[in-house]
């Protein structure tokens, strides 16, 4: 049987590989933050699986997450020039290419959804091919396999340094940013346990008018927004602001549709992701691939539209949803 953990020591396997490249690379100055950051994200991935088990402790591998936001947070990590090809180079290759060079990045969910179609069914034995409820991510990790493979393949590519190379220059260019989606997500979930949403429940309930159905809906849009805006992810704001308003206020008490008010609500959130840096890898991390001047630009060309969204949105409940 493939298993989920398999795929998550490949993962930082690779980090490691990357973090050796980087520590070996003069051109750049944080060459050393760099690499410890992507060497002991690595080997967390190792680590954890421990952890998870229950055979050693884990708050060694909270002190190595409190140590990567420190070299994040204390910009400790740079860019340096990975062995690769010149502009020129890499401009004559997609001309000669073409349309090639989108076949491995479709290849990807190709494989991902034939492995949760197909093999997810694939018995030897008895026993599954892939570990059940790990057939998606499985599915996603051999399609990043195969699309490795792939390319290689389309490019007449050998060695399998290049791609590591290329993947550390990525790496180096998305910095601490691409692991902040992740950290958010426990942020979200922190708040959850520790009970926020009932707590801004009181709140709302001692300022929000009686029967004031559209303070009502605009308080739940806003606060999807806001708390979007803190965590960068509309998916954590969800269960904070729905505790709080959505179901006892707008559902419950003013009888509203439950599937129009929660999936309006969600767009509203979508409207802080729009907004804010923390949603990285919709608004740093593109920035930072297409090296723009100025790393709040996407922001910053997003924010009006995203405003008048959230009005469409709170339109929308207030109008169509009781």
């Amino acid at each position: 049987m493939i298993k989920s953990e398999w795929f998550f020591w490949l993962v930082g396997a690779v980090f490691i590989l990357m973090a050796l490249q980087m520590v070996n690379d003069r051109s750049n100055p944080k060459r050393l933050g760099t690499a410890s950051f992507w060497g002991l994200l690595g080997a967390c991935f190792f680590y954890s699986t421990w952890v998870v088990d229950k055979s050693l402790p884990a708050e060694p591998l909270g002190v190595a997450v409190l140590a990567l936001i420190c070299i994040g947070g204390f910009n400790r990590t740079g860019k340096g020039t990975p062995e690769t090809t010149t502009e020129e180079k890499r401009a004559a290759l997609a001309a000669r290419f073409g349309n090639k060079l989108f076949i491995p990045a479709l290849t990807i969910p190709v494989v991902a959804m034939l492995c949760a179609v197909l093999v997810s069914k694939w018995k030897i034995g008895g026993t599954p091919v892939l570990e059940k409820d790990s057939e998606t991510i499985l599915g996603l990790g051999l399609g990043a396999i195969v699309a490795l493979g792939v390319g290689m393949w389309i490019l007449r590519e050998r060695k399998v340094s290049v791609p590591l190379h290329a993947g550390r220059g990525l790496l180096e260019s998305m910095g601490w940013a691409l692991l902040l989606p992740q950290l958010l997500s426990v942020l979200g979930a922190i708040f959850q346990a520790a009970g926020v949403g009932t707590q801004v429940g009181k709140i709302t309930e001692q300022i929000l008018p009686d029967g004031q159905k559209l303070a009502a809906v605009a308080l739940f849009c806003a606060g999807m927004f806001v708390f979007t805006l803190i965590m960068g992810n509309a998916f954590a704001a969800f269960p904070v602001m729905t505790a709080a308003v959505g179901w006892p206020v707008l559902v419950e008490q003013m009888d509203g549709n439950p599937a129009a008010i929660l999936a309006i609500g969600m767009l509203a959130g979508f409207c802080g992701t729009l907004c804010t840096p923390m949603a990285a890898n919709f608004n740093i991390v593109p920035a930072a691939l297409l090296e723009l001047k100025d790393q709040y630009g996407p922001i910053k060309a997003q924010a009006p539209t995203a405003v008048a969204m959230l009005g469409c949105n709170i339109a929308l409940i207030y109008f169509f949803a009781f």
